[in-house]
């Protein structure tokens, strides 16, 4: 039974439209008074009356009803736990966490569980994707060299070298999650961290070289410096990233100097042709000189042989004529008086008349004209023979 339809209800006072009655069912101050019109306040009594009934007609009475109570919490149960089943695909890592903390062990590609939320959480990121990261340069479209369209970025590309120089480098780096937990958990944000590191090592080594080298001749070893650089910074960030690649695309002065670096390449290349040619030319020479000079030095001591050993002989000759002189004197002084005369009418044309044999008339001198007789006789034998 309501309270307004007892007598005064529990705090006394009559009933009806006249005395006391419940406090709540007194209109107050303002309002009027009695049973005249003017709003009245909500009856607390009906409202809770009604949600009494309402939770009645919900749960049925007796022990059957908490039994259904118990199975219908016992089912929402298991239909949150069943919730913290997941897959994990074969391009990922598991990362479960338990009231937000790391549980330390990562899962494999399959089926696992884990306590579903608000008590974990699992994330499940791509461990073998290939990321890219370009620094002085951003590409639309495709993210290849044949990007439908580049826009450079000067604030991030342009770069002091070693001799003070500016150079505008365009470069990329490829990278890729080796430690899910350390890549989620150390660094914020992955890509600004690897873009700002990469730019700063980048920076570092291209101020240590000259700017002819790094547009020529040192562009591998930039690169490789920068990759065992930023690889080394990345570990010590126990970023849980590992540096795959560093591409150099550009190296190139900046775009209102460039006219003058290929005056200036020209130049050096002109230098470098006639440098070569220089070298060439002195190859070719120096050999060559070195070559006759021995040739020389070769044909001087074969000569100083040949003057010491025919020195040699003419002293061991006059030696053997001297002792053959010393044993018998007429014999020597003879023989030496013709053999000089063989060397000396031995290429002269001469006639030799025997005086047994001249003629009887005086002024007459027999005389046989042989030399040139045979001199004309050579002369026919050379003709004929032509």
């Amino acid at each position: 039974m309501s309270w307004n339809n007892q007598g005064g209800g529990p705090w006394g006072g009559g009933g009806g439209s006249g005395g006391g009655g419940s406090p709540w069912s007194r209109p107050p101050r303002g309002f009027g008074g009695g049973g005249g019109g003017g709003p009245q306040p909500p009856d607390i009594d009906d409202i809770i009356r009604r949600g009494q009934a309402r939770m009645r007609s919900l749960i049925p009475g007796g022990f059957r009803g908490r039994r259904l109570v118990v199975i219908a919490l016992l089912a929402l149960i298991a239909i949150w736990l069943a919730n913290g089943f997941y897959r994990v695909q074969p391009n990922q890592e598991g990362v479960p966490l338990v009231l937000g903390r790391f549980t330390g062990t990562t899962t494999q590609p399959g089926l696992h569980w884990n306590w579903p939320s608000p008590i974990g959480n699992i994330y499940r990121p791509d461990v073998t994707a290939e990321n890219r990261i370009e620094i002085g340069l951003r590409t639309s479209g495709e993210a290849t060299r044949r990007a439908t369209s580049v826009r450079d970025v000067p604030e991030e590309s342009q770069m002091i070298t070693g001799d003070e120089n500016i150079v505008d480098i365009d470069f990329v780096v490829f990278w890729k999650i080796s430690d899910a937990p350390n890549y989620l958990f150390n660094i914020r944000n992955p890509d600004e961290t690897i873009k700002m590191a990469a730019e700063s090592v980048m920076r570092d080594i291209v101020g240590q070289t000259p700017i002819q080298e790094a547009l020529t001749s040192h562009r591998e070893d930039i690169e490789s410096r920068t990759h065992e650089a930023l690889q080394t910074l990345m570990t010590e960030y126990r970023a849980g990233i590992e540096v795959r690649q560093v591409q150099l695309l550009e190296v190139l002065p900046p775009k209102n100097v460039i006219d003058a670096f290929d005056e200036v390449s020209r130049a050096r290349q002109d230098m470098d042709r006639l440098k070569n040619e220089a070298e060439a030319y002195r190859n070719d020479i120096v050999p060559r000189a070195r070559g006759e000079a021995q040739q020389l030095l070769q044909s001087a001591e074969g000569y100083r042989q040949s003057v010491v050993t025919r020195a040699e002989g003419d002293a061991n000759r006059f030696d053997a004529v001297y002792q053959a002189y010393a044993v018998s004197k007429d014999v020597t002084i003879k023989r030496i008086y013709l053999e000089t005369l063989e060397e000396v009418l031995q290429g002269v044309n001469k006639v030799i008349i025997d005086s047994a044999a001249g003629g009887t008339g005086p002024g007459v001198v027999p005389y046989l004209p042989l030399p040139e007789i045979q001199r004309r006789t050579a002369e026919q034998d050379g003709s004929t023979t032509r």
